[in-house]
């Protein structure tokens, strides 16, 4: 599970490489963080602190995982959909190529286009999942493909992919109307429907077992002679060429890891990717969930399955990164606690874990992000994701550090905020000025330390039975745990929080980004689709309707603007607590229809006004919705035909880092 800050990602309330520059740590406070913005997006840098500090052997071990992640690249953009490298390589051969004009109108339509796809990796929104249509005319997009190269057979048929709306036109389709298999263009699944596959996955499933297998995670599903397959990712499957790739690095990792441990789970990893078995896979998982220990670590794999419109489908995706020892002080004391946070919570006894077994948390900095998790990445991560391994097992949980850093520092170089635009008085400015940040950090490190890995199933219930609601409920539920607990004075007693006030900063971002603001990065008139941005409209609007007898949310309007005010701070935890009670009984059970009432109820519709009232506010102050990153480049340095160092170099070029990134790690 992987959480985004909304704070961050609309912008924080808290306070070749010829393109790569040679700007060190210690001249931060000189940096850009922001180095491009186009459309509704910002591309910033990120540090990689204390760089210096690490052993060699560590440097070495980060830099060959990072490029066994990097090196997964185009299994991603496949995924997302069966014409994402085709487009990209037109994309790349006109940048370049093309030796004409290079200013006017039209090429900078052509430009921004090309940098919204390198974005989503891939023709799709990364957030909304809807298409991106070129600004740009489609005869001058022609004329650009055939200025570099590209025939015009092949080239006609990409425009009508990126320019007919009616092609391919959701990546991940979240309606009602239609099949949202069939609808959606992502691709895991080719001439099949829903029912197909979910009977298709039904048949494999054992009721009861102890240890569930998760069916489908590795694979693409296609209809063949009326029979349905299951196309798996591993070297002589699908995606081989660049699993094999992968491995290579990562055999090369595990040459110079830091411990017996590390090399134990990598080499399963390696059987895992070479023979596709799901049982190597947990196998791996559990091992790896044991290393505690190691100060670099790593994910690298078929993950998270968001982008699958059934949720069972997983995108690849690799980070790599070592320990923060002295902000880890702050997760250690929650992990420690984790049984009283699972005995004090207010679910019925029966979901919850009696031991919590394996609970280990840290603050890490990443050294490079890639898949599905670049250039826009999460601020947190729990895994594994099986819930069996988590209750037998644990989890990890880590908070990324410098990524949050570099979302805070490039906001304190921006002359507007949302803040003020969108807060009641100046009591709430104060309040989330003062305590936003370290209550940002702790809602983090509660959903991911403790949320995702509380309560459990009852016995013979399916990890998927809520099946295309599960993302969204899960995120729910960790949301909810964080936001119940926030508030105790449990985290005053152990040195968490300094005033057992701080928690109201959260509630009150909590409810106005999840009733309102967050939708300034949804076009107006469309649905809310992203799982964590309909996780945190569920959680507000149920909260607003059911405490409205009581006053607990008050909707406000002054001088023509809207505002949502906590009335009732206590009464509105007690509401966290009743749905975070509801929905660990739905997950628990697998109530299937009750979870679907309620995404389908409080988390999907936007009111329109509401929605066009956001959207004028927010234009006035000339940010970006989103953000995401280029990596720094690790560099190896050389004496006498040896490396003896490895450097960091930040790249300060979005486009030239994609352009790079195509030449260096192609590999389908």
């Amino acid at each position: 599970m992987r959480t985004f800050n909304y704070f961050a990602m609309t912008v924080v309330l808290g306070l070749a490489l010829a393109a790569c520059s040679n700007n060190k740590e210690e001249q931060a406070s000189e940096w850009n963080y922001s180095i491009d913005e186009f459309a509704d997006i910002e591309v910033l840098r990120y540090q990689v602190p204390q760089w210096d500090s690490l052993s060699f052997n560590q440097k070495e071990y980060i830099y060959h995982l990072s490029e066994a992640a990097k090196a997964g690249r185009d299994i991603t953009w496949d995924q997302y959909f069966k014409y994402n490298l085709d487009i990209r390589h037109a994309l790349e051969a006109i940048l370049e190529n093309y030796k004409g004009d290079r200013s006017g109108e039209e090429w900078e339509g052509f430009l921004t286009y090309a940098k919204r796809v390198f974005f989503s990796n891939g023709i799709h929104h990364h957030y909304s999942d809807d298409k991106i249509i070129p600004t740009c005319s489609e005869t001058y997009f022609g004329e650009l493909m055939r200025a570099a190269g590209i025939g015009e057979e092949p080239g006609e048929f990409l425009l009508s992919v990126i320019y007919s709306p009616e092609l391919y036109s959701v990546k991940r389709y979240q309606g009602s109307d239609k099949d949202i298999v069939e609808a959606s263009a992502v691709n895991f699944y080719e001439g099949v429907n829903a029912e197909e596959v979910n009977a298709f996955y039904d048949r494999m499933a054992k009721p009861n077992d102890p240890h569930p297998l998760s069916y489908g995670l590795n694979s693409r599903v296609v209809k063949e002679n009326g029979r349905l397959v299951e196309q798996i990712y591993k070297v002589d499957g699908l995606y081989g060429k660049a699993i094999e790739v992968i491995i290579g690095h990562l055999e090369a990792a595990a040459a110079v890891a830091e411990n017996d441990l590390q090399k134990q789970y990598i080499a399963e990893l390696i059987e895992y990717y070479r023979t596709g078995d799901l049982k190597m896979w947990d196998q791996y998982n559990v091992s790896w969930v044991g290393d505690t220990d190691s100060d670099v670590d790593f994910v690298n794999g078929f993950i998270e399955d968001y982008d699958d419109p059934l949720g069972r489908k997983a995108t690849w995706e690799g980070i790599v990164n070592y320990r923060d020892r002295e902000a880890s002080k702050r997760t250690s004391t929650i992990s420690e606690n984790a049984q009283w946070f699972e005995d004090h919570s207010p679910v019925d006894p029966r979901f919850k874990k009696a031991e919590v077994k394996g609970v280990s948390a840290k603050v890490i900095n990443v050294a490079v992000i890639a898949g599905g998790n670049y250039p826009a990445t999460a601020i947190g991560i729990n895994l594994p994701n099986a819930d069996w391994i988590r209750k037998e097992h644990g989890s990890k949980s880590v908070t990324i550090a410098n990524i949050t850093e570099a979302y805070a520092r490039a906001t304190e170089q921006r002359p507007k905020s949302i803040l003020t635009e969108f807060a009641w008085d100046e009591e709430e400015i104060e309040i989330c000025r003062k305590y936003g940040t370290v209550t940002d950090d702790l809602h983090t490190d509660l959903h991911e330390c403790l949320g995702h890995g509380s309560g459990q199933l009852l016995e013979g219930t399916p990890a998927n039975a809520l099946k295309e609601y599960t993302s969204c409920l899960e995120e729910a539920r960790a949301d909810l745990f964080a936001l119940y607990y926030l508030a105790d004075p449990k985290l005053v007693e152990l040195g968490l929080l300094d005033s057992p006030d701080a928690y109201k900063a959260q509630y009150i971002s909590q409810i106005r980004n999840g009733i309102m603001t967050q939708f300034c990065r949804i076009e107006l008139g469309k649905q809310n689709t992203e799982a964590h941005m309909q996780d945190r409209k569920l959680i507000a609007q149920w909260c607003y309707e059911k405490g409205k007898a009581d006053n607990v949310i008050e909707k406000k309007v002054r001088d023509g603007k809207t505002y949502f005010v906590i009335n009732d701070f206590d009464a509105l935890r007690s509401l966290f607590g009743e749905l975070l009670s509801e929905i660990q009984r739905i997950k628990s059970e697998g109530d299937y229809q009750a979870g679907k009432a309620l995404v389908e109820d409080y988390a999907i519709r936007i009111d329109y006004d509401l929605h066009k009232e956001v959207l004028e506010r927010y234009s006035s102050l000339d940010l970006k919705p989103y953000r995401g990153f280029v990596n720094p480049d690790i560099v190896p340095v050389m004496k006498d035909g040896k490396v003896v160092d490895y450097s960091i170099e930040y790249c300060d070029d979005f486009l030239e880092q994609q352009l790079k990134y195509g030449r260096l790690y192609s590999t389908l």
